[in-house]
């Protein structure tokens, strides 16, 4: 089965209002082709390397997502091409991202990665980081920066209670400051959570953005 096949059979399986982010990274311009070519427009990628590349090549109306942890040094790489960052995870990070943005004169939505998993090395705020890093004043001073919601990773564990734990802890999270900080932002909206393995789960836990590759692409090429 080739990659048209299998996003439609994807397609076909996404509840209505879910987006979803075609982890493209790791793969050849050819398979992101095909999936273009089978309606798909947002990708996702990790490295501002790739997604640089693969910017100048692919079509314009393309909407690149970084994934991947980014680094401070990246951010001014990136930005020319990305529509969303979904791996905001520091204060700094949220500052420079917003300078860069107001230097070419756009502004750039982004998501806060939140961490819950069980293992140490995924990166994230913590949900009390997160609840008492946003104040009105810090937003004040990002003019530049749209934080559009929220973004995160369940455990990589067989037990699905905990896998659906963690995609409830990220939801609440999102509902507290949807419900207060940011209540008067309309732009405050996207709950990303989700992979090939959970992303049902995901779904199932409120999850409004899925990121999909091996289901689409197959294994990576490393």
């Amino acid at each position: 089965m080739g990659v048209r096949d299998r996003l439609t059979r994807l397609n076909g399986s996404v509840p209505e209002g879910v987006e979803l982010v075609a982890v493209s990274k790791f793969h050849p311009v050819e398979a992101l082709r095909e999936a273009y070519d089978a309606g798909q427009r947002i990708f996702g990628e990790s490295r501002a390397n790739e997604l640089c590349d693969k910017a100048k090549v692919m079509p314009e109306d393309v909407r690149w997502h970084f994934i991947g942890h980014l680094q401070t040094n990246k951010v001014r790489q990136i930005l020319p091409h990305v529509t969303l960052i979904h791996s905001v995870d520091s204060e700094r990070l949220l500052r420079l991202i917003d300078s860069e943005a107001s230097r070419l004169g756009r502004k750039v939505q982004v998501l806060l990665q939140l961490h819950v998993a069980r293992e140490e090395t995924k990166y994230g705020f913590t949900p009390d980081e997160l609840l008492s890093l946003l104040t009105p004043d810090l937003l004040a001073h990002l003019p530049s920066v749209e934080v559009a919601g929220v973004m995160g990773m369940a455990s990589n564990v067989d037990d699905e209670e905990r896998i659906r734990s963690d995609f409830r802890t990220i939801r609440s999270v999102f509902d507290m400051l949807r419900d207060g900080i940011m209540s008067d932002v309309p732009g405050f909206k996207i709950v990303s959570m989700g992979m090939s393995h959970d992303w049902p789960l995901a779904v199932d836990e409120g999850a409004n953005m899925i990121r999909v590759g091996t289901t689409i692409f197959g294994e990576r090429e490393y």
